[in-house]
């Protein structure tokens, strides 16, 4: 009898990260209604995100230290328990204090928490391979992986409003506490199969470094984007996955709303049909690839390409069109080929680069992706003042076409045998 593609550790992965983001989205919206109720400040208000992605972007970089150390599901297990008990500590400070909680003090624990987080969606995506059976099968992961995501972004933001706006932020915070605690109890049952080559490896590298230990955590700390620049794939890879990042900010609330309104001359609406329509694509596209994994087989690279090609152009049409039932078609036919691009985008970096270097190799491109992601917001936000937000979608699909472009020019290096064994 064959092994199942899919195993029962990877399961409780899906489930543990699911709840896990669930979370953070009942969390984000109550300390947001909180903090807005407490101040009136927008700014106040929109730090909160600001925070979490700092702090999870100086995770991400002292992130390999800790994979030297620790196994993932030990990394996942600290993480989540971390967090769940700085949130019950968050909790029972605001239900204490009321309204003369510090939110010096809520900010930090803020911080702190999404410092925790920044090192799990690196583990979660180097775990997934090493808990499939199949080549196949990885293919099935992140396409489960992804469409959770995007269910709990497309449900979770209207479904927590909802939730705040019925039983109350304090009483959401409450729910958030238990839910985050399933996430930590689901993390025990995520057991990473032996790899006797990861054991060999961890024994060799401490007797090579022990005598200088600054310059082994150097080391370690740059290991994973030295093995970025040194393969010509990853490379690639890494590169389109910072065009997107460049390109995808344009479909932050500010910007679509902004576009909603001068270019198709509609109220706030028909931004929340244009939010919704992106999302019931991306989570549709996860479908469809999970439904196409066997007729895509190993051509990764292939749907990867049709993804972007897809994407980018219904961008630029979007981007020049000004009917408002035509956008939302086209917003709801670009989530398919987005989830193309990035799904098979991420099973090709997961391919690269040997399991025992891919942790570190992930930590490095979600720091990279972080930093970028805060300076794309900027720029496109003065790009949209200087030359308008039509020109800043296009400029967008521009970008993904020129990722496309990359990516077809470099098509040499996907086919390298040994770049798809990169270990380091």
């Amino acid at each position: 009898m064959k092994p199942p593609i899919l195993t029962r550790p990877f399961y409780f992965l899906w489930t543990t990260q699911t709840a896990a983001n669930a979370a953070d989205v009942l969390y984000i919206m109550a300390l947001t209604v909180l903090v807005l109720d407490r101040t009136g400040s927008l700014v106040s208000a929109a730090l909160m995100p600001l925070l979490r992605s700092g702090a999870q972007m100086l995770s991400g970089f002292i992130a390999p230290l800790l994979i030297s150390r620790f196994k993932l599901p030990a990394l996942l297990l600290m993480s989540q328990t971390g967090q769940f008990l700085l949130f019950i500590c968050l909790a029972v400070y605001l239900k204490l204090n009321g309204d003369g909680a510090s939110l010096i003090a809520v900010f930090t624990l803020v911080f702190v928490m999404s410092f925790l987080d920044g090192w799990t969606v690196p583990a979660r995506n180097a775990l997934v391979p090493r808990l499939v059976t199949h080549e196949q099968g990885l293919l099935k992961a992140n396409s489960l992986v992804s469409v959770s995501d995007q269910v709990v972004q497309f449900a979770g933001w209207g479904l927590s409003g909802v939730i705040v706006a019925v039983i109350g932020a304090n009483s959401t915070l409450v729910l958030t506490a238990f839910v985050y605690g399933l996430a930590a109890a689901f993390t025990l049952g995520i057991k990473e199969p032996a790899d006797p080559e990861h054991t060999q490896h961890a024994n060799q590298q401490q007797k090579e470094t022990a005598p200088d230990r600054e310059d082994s955590r150097w080391l370690t700390l740059t290991e994973g984007w030295k093995l970025i620049w040194r393969v010509p794939r990853l490379r690639l890879l890494t590169f389109m996955d910072v065009v997107d990042m460049l390109g995808g900010s344009v479909w932050v609330g500010a910007f679509t709303l902004a576009f909603v309104q001068v270019a198709l001359g509609q109220g706030e609406e028909w931004w929340g049909f244009i939010n919704a329509a992106y999302f019931a694509g991306t989570v549709g596209g996860g479908l469809l690839v999970l439904a196409l994994s066997r007729t895509i087989g190993s051509r990764y690279l292939a749907a990867m390409l049709i993804g972007m090609a897809g994407y980018g152009s219904l961008t630029a049409i979007y981007a020049l069109n000004t009917q408002p039932f035509v956008a939302l078609m086209l917003v709801l036919l670009m989530g398919p080929f987005a989830e193309l691009s990035i799904i098979n985008r991420r099973t090709l970096i997961q391919r690269s680069v040997t399991k025992l270097m891919l942790p570190k190799v992930l930590s490095a491109q979600a720091t990279l992706l972080h930093l970028v992601f805060c300076i794309s917001l900027l720029v496109m936000a003065g790009l949209a003042e200087r030359f308008g937000i039509v020109n800043m979608y296009l400029l967008a699909a521009g970008l993904t076409l020129l990722a496309l472009l990359v990516g077809l020019a470099g098509y040499r290096a996907f086919h390298d045998k040994e770049a798809g064994t990169a270990n380091g």
